[in-house]
């Protein structure tokens, strides 16, 4: 399994409606409200052979109310 986060700028006043699309979805493992550039922050585990780039473009960024994303891949480190 890969980890990688999605940090997501949502449409004014749509916060708490994306973050509920993302829960009902059950597609994010975690989502927290954060401040700074973007409203949520949402952790998701795809298969090794899935492709993060059209997870995030079929999945994610369909949902009604987000105004952008920001993918984070990690690696283990340790």
């Amino acid at each position: 399994m890969r980890t990688f986060f999605v940090q997501i700028k949502c449409e004014l006043g749509k916060s708490y409606e994306v973050a509920s699309a993302l829960a009902d979805a059950e597609i994010a493992s975690e989502i927290y409200s954060t401040a700074g550039n973007y409203d949520l922050m949402a952790k998701f585990y795809v298969d090794d052979t899935q492709d993060i780039g059209h997870f995030v473009n079929e999945k994610v960024q369909v949902i009604p109310g987000i105004k952008d994303t920001f993918t984070t891949v990690t690696f283990r480190a340790f």
